[in-house]
């Protein structure tokens, strides 16, 4: 199974991903590694990717859930995945799971703020929250709690306690 942990930037996809994976004995990854030097240079001036930045790192991070789905290997994934055709490329079949990690713009603002040394800042998550297409049919997480009760109730909720 591969689920893929998502949302806007400090939603806690990483934290709660790895916490994931951790607690499963599974691997994890985060999307953010599979950005290109130019992406990540234009984030960290604030300057928000567009669809043609984000399609070759959609196109790595699709090759590579590919390969961990031949492989049957049990892979947490933090990735953005903001708009429905991101998911719908991600989703190579039903293994691949997307967990939405849903949280006001003010609570998000605040831990992006207490975040040091991430390359993503409070204008790349107004950028985000507008190009967020909210998801349907999928695990939906409120991020008010602590990442070991999110965890938890993934684990509940997709029957992997």
């Amino acid at each position: 199974m591969i689920v893929i942990t998502m949302g806007v930037v400090g939603a806690g996809k990483t934290t709660v991903g790895r916490l994931l994976a951790e607690r499963l004995g599974w691997e994890f990854a985060d999307a953010d590694d599979y950005h290109s030097q130019a992406n990540v240079d234009k984030i960290r001036r604030g300057i928000p990717l567009d669809d043609e930045d984000r399609q070759p790192w959609l196109e790595r991070l699709r090759g590579e859930i590919l390969a961990w789905s031949s492989q049957a290997r049990n892979v947490v994934l933090a990735c953005s995945a903001l708009k429905n055709r991101h998911r719908q490329r991600l989703k190579v079949g039903p293994e691949v799971q997307f967990v939405y990690l849903k949280g006001s713009a003010s609570l998000i603002a605040s831990r992006l703020r207490s975040r040091p040394g991430h390359f993503a800042n409070e204008q790349i998550l107004a950028s985000q929250i507008a190009d967020l297409e909210e998801p349907e049919g999928v695990l939906a997480m409120n991020v008010e709690t602590s990442p070991e009760e999110i965890v938890a109730e993934i684990q509940t909720r997709l029957g992997l306690a």
